[in-house]
């Protein structure tokens, strides 16, 4: 959801502003307040200097868990635009924007895929899939043509550069995971937030909690978990950058499967680290599991 050229004259002159004062807004980088710092790397690599974005969880952070601040209600209080996952996977967001009286638009990048569900419940990790993250991109794309559309060829030429580097990295990462043997693509992490990159890329993945982490796995999950893990012959354990890693070295204790190595699930790591971005974060991942797999016993 986008606010127009019309929209926006509106309301400057409902908040008394001037053509001029319009004028001179447009000229100024797009205020954009991401909800968690993977859609933030987006909409900056598809939005370059049109924009200025903050994410409001920020790197090695769990959204799950995130408690809005009251500096991120005057964030969203002053933003243009506000970019979001969807699929409730920002339970807190409907009442922060209240709080921030945010009547701007707000894009859902979620919306118009089919989600990965589990009865009623969908899974919110889409950005998990690189198919959904092109879709993604389009729809930060269209959003900020909508914002800027005058510097539409450049917001325009970056989303396809992004995009080409999606499917580059997609092609690679199918041809890595096809060469593996089909026992040697189980796997254990913390939470459930692999699903779309298990069904992309034909691994399975068996995680003790479910898509949100707000609480702890019970005795029982675990050792339900524990007891599959010895069945089933999962091939590599492996951390989440966002979650207690006592878990995973728990179970790989009561099974004796190998330790892989740190994914990152829901949040990007801090600046000059090994996935201090979305394409990185995906590189990263995909080298570790490979790794993990390909030396597990």
């Amino acid at each position: 959801m986008s606010v127009t050229r019309r929209q926006w004259l509106l309301r400057a002159a409902a908040a008394g502003l001037s053509p001029a004062a319009g004028a001179q807004t447009a000229a100024r980088p797009l205020r954009v307040v991401a909800s968690f710092s993977i859609l933030a790397d987006l909409v900056a690599n598809v939005g370059g200097p049109e924009v200025d974005v903050h994410a409001l969880v920020g790197r090695d952070a769990d959204a799950h868990v995130f408690q809005p601040a009251p500096a991120d209600v005057k964030r969203v209080a002053q933003a243009d635009l506000v970019v979001v996952n969807g699929l409730h996977y920002e339970g807190w967001l409907t009442r922060l924007v209240q709080s921030a009286g945010f009547q701007g638009p707000v894009l859902v990048c979620s919306d118009g895929l089919a989600p990965r569900r589990l009865g009623a419940d969908a899974d919110p990790h889409a950005w998990q899939d690189l198919a959904s993250v092109r879709h993604y991109v389009t729809r930060i794309r269209d959003a900020l043509v909508q914002a800027r559309p005058a510097q539409a060829d450049a917001l325009r030429r970056r989303a396809a550069d992004y995009t080409a580097q999606l499917d580059t990295l997609d092609r690679q990462t199918r041809a890595d995971f096809a060469a593996l043997p089909a026992d040697r693509r189980r796997v254990v992490t913390s939470h459930d937030a692999f699903g779309y990159f298990a069904a992309a890329y034909g691994i399975e993945f068996l995680a003790a909690q479910r898509w949100n982490t707000d609480s702890e796995p019970s005795a029982a999950d675990v050792a339900r978990l524990i007891r599959q893990i010895r069945l089933q012959r999962a091939a590599a354990l492996f951390v989440e950058n966002i979650s207690d890693p006592r878990l995973v070295q728990r179970i790989a204790q009561e099974t004796g499967a190998v330790v892989g190595g740190t994914l990152y699930s829901d949040a990007l790591s801090p600046p000059g680290t090994a996935a201090d971005t979305y394409l990185k974060l995906f590189r990263h991942n995909v080298q570790t599991l490979l790794a993990g797999l390909r030396r597990s016993p």
